[in-house]
């Protein structure tokens, strides 16, 4: 499948903080905060939206193209991906810049303090779907992830002018778009896919009700619901998705865009939505059993043994468990 993933890629910058946040604030002095907290722990960890999804799509079997903007500390990075199956000619490097940064400080009871620093994430808006042009082969998936809001806006009116199926997960970034714009995006998309208070927030700015929202897309509207599942609505039909136990909790940064990759997958395999629900169930659990986005590994032969303890799929994935390590790409 010629899935091509736009959206963030960015380095993940997490920190530890041994003790409380709420213990240090003043109430009386919340109108001049000046604080700064000695954290025990850090780690910088390779990450994005569009990084993530594209990363769970290669363990997967796929090689999906990349599509974003990228800083001057990029070089490992790109090469990591490219060992894991990812194509990432699709990025174009802001020498000027550095790649876009998420720091985040976690207290002991999971309290967070972020900031995100856009870098060259913010030139995305100068890339085009346009440039996708022959001998290019056929692109089947457009996955718009958050990024630039311009950059979001673009990609989906660029989707509808070429025809190009595509999926829109506006998530993080719906706070940041107009409804007009939300409403765009929506009423174009084959696939929309959210969690359960994004779909909230969708409903608040478009001024839609949820049956409207849930038939806007022409394929399906699938909202996850965390440790719940995920509901997947498609041609009037409730599919109720479960979720698959974790072997351990750990992080759940990332574990959305592991669920949107394994689903895409399913769809890739031309599996019903039952199926391709649990794929996507199963594959963010994977991402929740380790700290960070990309730290999990697994070759599609673990995968199907792993779905076959859980679900049965009547042989439909015996195709992915027979792909052999030569199809597959470089762990190191």
């Amino acid at each position: 499948m010629n899935i091509v993933v736009t959206g963030s890629i960015s380095f993940d910058c997490l920190m530890t903080f041994p003790g409380r946040f709420s213990e240090h604030i003043l109430p009386t002095q919340l109108h001049r905060i000046s604080l700064s907290f000695l954290v025990d722990e850090m780690r910088r960890e390779r990450g994005g939206c569009a990084a993530n999804i594209a990363y769970n799509l290669a363990l997967l079997g796929e090689r999906p193209r990349l599509m974003g903007t990228v800083g001057a500390d990029f070089c490992d990075y790109r090469t990591w991906l490219e060992r894991q199956g990812v194509d990432t000619s699709l990025t174009r490097d802001e020498s000027d810049l550095f790649t876009a940064s998420f720091f985040v400080s976690t207290d002991q009871d999971g309290n967070q303090i972020a900031s995100f620093y856009t870098g060259a994430m913010a030139r995305a808006r100068n890339l085009s779907l346009h440039s996708l042009k022959q001998p290019d082969p056929q692109v089947d998936l457009v996955i718009i992830s958050p990024n630039d809001p311009q950059a979001m806006v673009k990609y989906a009116a660029e989707c509808q002018e070429l025809g190009l199926p595509y999926l829109y997960d506006p998530s993080q970034q719906i706070v940041r778009l107009s409804g007009a714009e939300l409403h765009a995006g929506l009423m174009g998309c084959d696939l929309l896919v959210v969690n359960e208070y994004e779909f909230g927030l969708l409903r608040e700015k478009t001024g839609l009700d949820a049956e409207a929202i849930r038939a806007a897309p022409s394929r399906a509207c699938v909202v996850t619901l965390g440790a719940e599942g995920a509901h997947i609505w498609s041609a009037g039909q409730l599919h109720a998705i479960p979720p698959v136990p974790p072997k351990r909790l750990d992080d759940p940064t990332g574990v959305g865009d592991a669920f949107r990759a394994g689903l895409v997958k399913g769809l890739a395999l031309g599996l019903p939505w039952e199926l391709a629900g649990r794929m996507g169930a199963l594959a963010a659990t994977y991402a929740l059993e380790l700290p960070g986005t990309q730290n999990h590994r697994y070759t599609p032969a673990d995968f199907v043994a792993r779905f076959r303890e859980h679900f049965d799929d009547a042989g439909a994935l015996n195709g992915l468990a027979n792909l052999t390590t030569k199809e597959l790409p470089d762990a190191h």
